[in-house]
């Protein structure tokens, strides 16, 4: 060996770099790269053979060339550096352009969401850390949105708290950790206040976490993903809907009647409670739906083409500036989702359109001056009613608490009156696995009438 002592690292020119290994573990594959420098052994497990072979050709390459290693890292110097330039937040950055055109805005508001959590709890703390508050309106309001940082230099009010995020924040290579990983892990599973987040919270942090350094493997800003490593018990994600939240037909027809009840403002919403609680829609397609979205017949059964959804997210984080409505939660721009409207809706829709005088072309439902009806409105309305409609004991409890319990009560009553599970995915717009599992209690109780079918059916 032959080492030459600097003022911060030894290096090294006698290096041996093996053979790749594959190791498989209970549920993942890596490949282990091993080699050696001086006399100090270096290993690092990648999830692909192909970038394995690459770090092995690059050390390879930078041996032949008479490349000084870097004794403490096994890594030629030159590649070295580059990894100590690359930090968490340059890669954050870099990750959020990456996602942002395919982000439906909800989504990327989600994303900035859980970075900023990320890269708070990754930071060094010094004396001259500005107030938290600061700190993460600096990275949601431009850091983690593309559009405000492509548009020009950060805010001065921002400045201070953007310039400590980028000196304090470390090397990618600090992520190749465990350790640091397991305690990310355990920060983002609590709130601010420190209490446990919920865990549908704590998984969508986790996704967010995992793809993120999913990608850093793809452009070889990590060797490999730590999160594969890493130890840790996620809280357990109960996505099962609460039964007591579940309405009766006559709760609910007395629901939408205190709705009706509340004048104008609560008969501009009659008919969209209606399609949730008969159609089983969510409030974001009843949202974007228009007059020629609906077959509405004389008498009998209707039809509705659904085929687009408008979530309430503030305009900020969609390419114009404005809401707009996006394809189907989970399908593709075209998509067209047939369901079909029973005839008390498809009465409540024709009382809707001559009421409000809806033309061909325009939304179905809007506030008094044109405008998109808001989630503070509706909910607003709902709970008016629910105080109108139900007893002090049914109003503390889960009952429909929210109008998103229509849609759950739709669903269980479709389910309870034995249409099949795959009819049912298709007309509210889920996968059949889902729906088992989200609507698990209702599928099990169709069990005994499944007994008796075929009961009868054998003494025939």
């Amino acid at each position: 060996m032959s080492g030459i002592e600097g003022d911060e690292s030894v290096v090294a020119y006698d290096v041996r770099v093996f053979s790749i290994s594959r190791v498989k573990g209970k549920t993942v594959t890596t490949y282990r790269l091993r080699w050696e420098v001086g006399n100090r052994r270096h290993s690092r497990s990648f999830s692909t053979r192909a970038l394995a072979d690459s770090t092995r050709s690059m050390l390879v390459a930078a041996s032949k060339k008479g490349d000084p290693f870097d004794v403490e890292t096994g890594l030629p110097q030159a590649q070295v550096a580059r990894e100590l330039s690359l930090t968490w937040w340059a890669w954050s950055l870099t990750y959020v352009d990456l996602k942002w055109p395919a982000l439906a805005p909800i989504s990327r508001r989600s994303l900035a969401e859980a970075l900023v959590d990320i890269t708070l709890h990754l930071s060094r703390s010094t004396p001259d850390r500005p107030p938290t508050t600061n700190l993460r309106q600096a990275m949601f309001a431009w850091a983690y949105h593309s559009q405000n940082r492509e548009a020009g230099e950060v805010p001065a009010e921002l400045g201070m708290a953007v310039r400590w995020l980028e000196r304090t924040s470390p090397a990618m290579a600090v992520l190749e950790e465990p350790s640091t990983v397991r305690e990310l892990l355990q920060a983002l599973a609590r709130r601010q206040d420190g209490r446990p987040a919920a865990a549908t919270t704590v998984a969508r942090k986790r996704a967010i976490l995992n793809n993120a350094l999913e990608v850093a493997v793809e452009h070889r800003r990590l060797s490999s993903n730590p999160l594969t490593k890493t130890s840790w018990k996620a809280p357990r994600v109960d996505d099962t809907i609460d039964a007591r939240s579940v309405l009766s037909p006559q709760q609910a027809r007395a629901l939408l009647d205190a709705v009706d009840a509340q004048g104008p403002r609560g008969r501009r919403l009659t008919a969209f409670f209606a399609l949730m609680y008969y159609a089983a829609l969510r409030p974001s397609e009843a949202t974007a739906l228009t007059v020629d979205d609906l077959e509405l017949p004389e008498s009998g059964w209707g039809r509705l083409h659904l085929s687009r959804s408008d979530a309430e997210v503030s305009g900020r984080w969609s390419d114009s500036g404005q809401r707009s409505s996006r394809p189907l939660k989970h399908r593709a721009q075209g998509h067209v989702r047939l369901v079909p409207l029973a005839p008390q809706l498809v009465e409540h829709l024709r009382n809707h359109v001559e009421e409000f005088h809806v033309r061909p072309g325009q939304r179905l439902f809007r506030g008094p001056h044109g405008g998109t009806v808001n989630a503070k409105t509706y909910t607003d309305v709902w709970q008016r009613a629910r105080r109108a409609a139900l007893t002090p004991t049914e109003q503390a409890g889960s009952l429909a608490r929210r109008p998103y319990d229509l849609r759950h009560t739709a669903v269980s009553t479709w389910l309870a009156a034995g249409v099949d599970s795959a009819q049912v995915a298709a007309w509210a717009g889920h996968s059949v696995a889902v729906l088992h599992r989200v609507y698990a209690h209702v599928v099990e109780g169709r069990s005994d009438i499944a007994r008796l079918r075929i009961e009868a059916m054998l003494k025939e």
